[in-house]
């Protein structure tokens, strides 16, 4: 049994917050169903594209050590379900009930 630990208001802060950096990171969707999307790093239109009820989890992917620290300065700020993994972030829109879901 999955349970949600996003919504729509914290999907586009993180949405927002990445629109508004100078170099973006890319990013990686996989969905309640098992699909992965593409690596992308157009985050105004195709990140919020077709809604958020079905993500699983998001990566975030960063290429620099500055990078990786100032996305999770933004990450942090914004109080998200998610773990910091070597090539950026994880964000997680469901869990399920045996999980340990922490927070950044």
């Amino acid at each position: 049994m999955l349970y949600s630990c996003m919504n729509n208001t914290k999907w586009n802060e993180i949405r927002m917050a990445m629109v508004s950096m100078e170099s973006p990171p890319l990013w990686k969707i996989t969905f309640l169903n098992g699909y992965e999307s593409a690596v992308d790093g157009e985050w105004f239109y195709h990140f919020c594209e077709g809604g958020y009820l079905d993500i699983r989890y998001l990566d975030i992917m960063t290429h620099s050590v500055e990078q990786h620290t100032m996305v999770g300065t933004i990450l942090r700020a914004i109080h998200l379900p998610g773990i910091e993994v070597s090539t950026g972030y994880r964000i997680w829109g469901y869990a399920d009930s045996v999980s340990y879901v922490d927070y950044l």
